[in-house]
């Protein structure tokens, strides 16, 4: 599934001739990727992911394979989903410098080390949100695929900021020619 908002052409379904039609299960076709979707009652089954954002390529392997993982469940369980997206959270901050072992205090050592303050909120989502998930509290997400879905777009934003952009600012910097660099060495001297 291409996750892009196209034409989708429908088509009813029926088992083993077209004397019993599947009432519930729709197939429909994609215009831009040409791919299948399979609905069951108007929720997406096949594929699974369904239109949740591919996951930011600057992340760590380990933290990719997790996020698919996630989108993989978030149909058949948003509470799942959210479990694994705040395990990949631990391990971002574990990435970002800090220990791992307790995520609350590796967010409260970035934000001293002068984590922006929509990151340390997007962390701080996908904590809660994640630890709501696999203990009882307040939010439930039993069936609640909208709350799961958002916890992607916050993995993305804090790997834009944490790591896409500063490798974009890292590699235009070293870009620069030798003889400037050298200059705004010697001025940070001063």
């Amino acid at each position: 599934m291409c996750s892009v908002f196209a034409k989708q052409e429908w088509y009813p379904t029926y088992y083993v001739s077209s004397q019993y039609p599947l009432h519930k299960l729709k197939v429909a076709h994609c215009a831009h990727c040409k791919e299948f979707s399979y609905w069951y009652g108007g929720v997406m089954i096949l594929p699974d992911s369904g239109s949740v954002a591919m996951p930011n390529p600057d992340l760590p392997k380990d933290i990719i394979d997790d996020y698919n993982e996630a989108r993989s469940i978030l149909n058949k369980s948003p509470r799942g989903a959210s479990a694994l997206l705040r395990l990949a959270i631990q391990k971002l901050c574990s990435h970002l410098g800090e220990p791992g072992k307790n995520i609350n205090d590796d967010i409260a050592n970035l934000v001293k080390k002068g984590l922006p303050v929509k990151v340390q909120q997007s962390l701080d989502i996908v904590r809660v949100i994640g630890n709501n998930a696999v203990h009882p509290g307040l939010i439930d997400l039993t069936d609640n695929i909208e709350l799961a879905t958002s916890l992607f777009g916050l993995i993305n934003i804090i790997a834009d900021v944490m790591i896409t952009e500063p490798k974009k600012v890292e590699s235009m910097y070293a870009s620069l020619p030798p003889n400037l660099l050298k200059a705004i060495e010697e001025r940070d001297k001063k």
